[in-house]
């Protein structure tokens, strides 16, 4: 999967594929002439070459730019980059995996391709062998000083973005700092918790004795017993290992210990967190449609004062919903907690912590006519000009330099036209989401505005993570076998978790639960999870 699962017709597929076979898919001819420098004292030389005069880009729209703007051509990043380059960029947003899937199988390709890399079934490697991308060292080498430099000053960069077989395939996002790793956890309603003289939980037991009070003390003063405790959401489960984690392993995913891949749900505490989650379903404890609960009957929830605590985001839930509040409620306050454990005082195991790689990048398909020009157009971002470019848009329009610090202007953090933070940055930026670029810690300083938000960042910063697993690269033979295993065991473990926490199914099933998934290939999966990471750990 690379970014959705939402299906489509044939009928847009084919449109698709005509809008790219018309848009020519060319890579245009460069502005500027290819020049040259020689070898000084036998260290090669970059070599330079013009901007291509047009591309064709694939790439999926983020909902914050979605919600303005047509498409990235309008975004503040790409309208100065085109006025810098002379390069016409023309944008193919798909709604779909299956649109990639389609365009790369027919070979009717855009000139670049932005995706998980990280997840694309059968790999890199493979596309490259099929002559669908291309392999860029070299042309990176000559063409792209920037981003050289950047993989000569971090070779753990050129390892995570470096194939099974030795080639760079595409031009990453990068995690500029540790600050920017980690932006999901548990927050709670801090005035309902002022009201009932509880503080912040730190521990299982704690978190029960505090849900047990929402439900039960009418925090939100209306006199009805309507307050859902908890919204569980199995999503933030999986991402954020909230809960699970206290009992030190992942739920629906592979960790490792001390170089060992483990799968979750397989573990025998993977039983016992199932066994406290329904019972605090039981109990009303858990929001009873919390398998059906969407984004907009969740902002409802909170809106209407009965949603006590959920896992969340600092920006699109504390911050977005101490935004919507503060009309509704001046009393309204959120406040993060650190990832549960069992045992008061311990530091917590496991927590959402982002890779400085994630697996999203830009590749560029063999239809591109001049990937040297395009090489070039894309290394821009990794130089000074490029990472203040799309980390903070236009200088004196979107920001302006105060005190040597690029700080966003009232467009962006007071829009005047009332637009969220994020939809006002969507409109200029790519700092927000990913792109083929490094994220800077600055932008992030000022998106997490809020003391609250702050607070949450640096509180979920706190599990020490040793036991995630890092972005491990397949063989094209492993990455086939694996997806297949893995969509079915997926599959069934949405299902079955579901059941086993509202109750619809005995726990004393739970061991046929186990023994399904060990049929469905769940313990050949963890081999192949064991034997990428045994690469990535020596190197090779």
């Amino acid at each position: 999967m690379l970014r959705g699962t939402k299906k489509i017709g044939m009928a847009s597929l084919s449109l698709l594929l005509a809008a790219l076979m018309a848009a020519g898919c060319s890579g245009g001819k460069e502005t500027g002439k290819e020049t040259e420098k020689k070898p000084v004292d036998g260290q090669s030389q970059t070599t330079e070459v013009g901007y291509p005069d047009k591309l064709s880009y694939f790439v999926y729209l983020d909902p914050n730019v979605s919600a303005t703007l047509k498409d990235l051509s309008q975004v503040g990043v790409y309208r100065k980059l085109e006025e810098i380059t002379k390069t016409k960029v023309e944008f193919m947003h798909p709604s779909s995996d299956d649109q990639f899937n389609l365009m790369m199988t027919s070979g009717n390709m855009t000139d670049v391709v932005e995706a998980n890399w990280g997840k694309v079934v059968p790999g890199a490697d493979n596309y490259i062998k099929e002559k669908r991308i291309i392999r860029l060292n070299e042309l990176i080498e000559k063409y792209a000083p920037n981003f050289s430099k950047l993989l000569k000053e971090r070779p753990d960069i050129k390892k995570m973005i470096t194939s099974e077989e030795g080639n760079i395939y595409a031009f990453p996002f990068i995690r500029g700092d540790d600050y920017l790793l980690t932006a999901q956890g548990l927050f709670l309603r801090k005035d309902w918790l002022d009201k009932l003289n509880l503080k912040v939980p730190t521990t299982i037991d704690e978190w029960e004795t505090v849900l047990r009070a929402f439900k039960e003390k009418d925090p939100n003063g209306n006199g009805k017993a309507d307050e859902i405790p908890f919204l569980l959401e199995l999503s933030g489960i999986n991402n954020s290992h909230a809960f699970v984690g206290a009992w030190g392993i992942t739920a629906k995913g592979f960790y490792q210990e001390d170089g060992v891949v483990k799968y979750g749900a397989v573990q025998p505490q993977f039983l016992e967190f199932i066994k406290k989650m329904s019972q605090w379903y039981k109990e009303g404890l858990i929001d009873k449609d919390f398998a059906t609960t969407e984004g907009k009957l969740k902002d409802s929830k909170v809106t209407g004062n009965q949603l006590g605590a959920m896992i969340g985001f600092s920006g699109s839930g504390i911050g977005k919903y101490m935004g919507l509040m503060q009309d509704i409620d001046k009393s309204f306050d959120l406040v993060a907690a650190s990832y549960p454990v069992l045992k008061a005082g311990d530091r917590p195991e496991l927590g959402q912590k982002d890779f400085v790689y994630n697996g999203m990048a830009t590749a560029i398909t063999t239809s591109n006519k001049n990937p040297e020009a395009t090489v070039k157009w894309l290394d821009y971002a990794y130089g000074p000009e490029g990472h203040m470019l799309f980390n903070f848009g236009i200088e004196g329009e979107s920001y302006n330099m105060v005190d040597g610090y690029p700080t966003y202007s009232d467009l962006i953090m007071k829009n005047p036209d009332g637009l969220p933070l994020s939809h006002a940055m969507g409109r200029y930026i790519r700092a927000y989401s990913t792109g083929p670029f490094v994220q800077d810690r600055r932008y992030m300083e000022q998106y997490a505005q809020l003391p609250q938000q702050k607070q949450a960042i640096e509180l979920w910063m706190q599990p020490e993570n040793k036991k995630l697993m890092p972005i491990v690269m397949l063989t094209p033979d492993e990455s086939s076998k694996f997806s297949s295993i893995m969509n079915d065991v997926n599959t069934f473990y949405d299902e079955k978790v579901t059941k086993y926490i509202m109750g619809a199914e005995s726990l004393d099933t739970f061991n046929d639960f186990i023994k399904t998934l060990k049929s469905m290939g769940i313990d050949e999966a963890t081999k192949i999870q064991q034997a990428a990471l045994d690469r990535y750990n020596s190197g090779k």
